[in-house]
């Protein structure tokens, strides 16, 4: 990323290694991989999660932008509360997905929204005109999300991950103020 991001509350920026208590009470909660699409197997303790957060740093640096993944940070106290992503979707050749996923003692207080919109914001700014979010159907709390941040419902498929999935869209001209 060009720099962190910062928002009111949030900073968002590169995970770190040391990310990875906080890390592992979002990867690791099955309140929060039961939704992850992929789907993913719950990360089971801190030394997995170090090694997937040293994956994701391998492969940062060579991520065109805007891809990448990135921790949201509480400017308050420095904690770890969340993480975001852009990948390409399947068959990863065009479409851009935007991803967040939250610790569920952060749920319901608006990171996910303000942290994705500063990331949709400086995604627009390198050549990207549209990104999209997919939503199991019972997932009620990202759906939620991806309407707050004036995405647009676009359809259901089965396209991406071989799973049933809510897709939402968002471009420049969507943003909610």
């Amino acid at each position: 990323m060009d720099m962190p991001l910062t928002t009111e509350r949030l900073v968002i920026r590169d995970w770190r290694l040391d990310d990875a208590d906080a890390a592992l009470e979002i990867y690791g909660s099955p309140d929060v991989a039961h939704w992850l699409t992929p789907a993913m197997e719950r990360v089971r303790d801190a030394d997995a999660m170090r090694a997937v957060l040293q994956a994701w740093q391998e492969c940062q640096p060579n991520l065109p932008p805007p891809r990448g993944r990135w921790a949201i940070e509480r400017r308050a106290d420095g904690a770890v509360v969340g993480g975001l992503g852009i990948r390409l979707l399947p068959p990863y050749e065009d479409d851009l997905e935007l991803s967040w996923q939250l610790a569920p003692s952060a749920w319901g207080q608006g990171y996910a929204v303000e942290g994705a919109r500063a990331l949709v914001e400086w995604a627009f700014t390198h050549d990207t005109d549209e990104l999209f979010a997919v939503a199991r159907p019972a997932n009620q709390r990202a759906v939620a999300t991806a309407k707050r941040l004036g995405m647009q419902w676009v359809g259901e498929t089965a396209k991406y991950y071989d799973l049933r999935l809510q897709v939402y869209r968002v471009r420049p001209a969507d943003l909610v103020s």
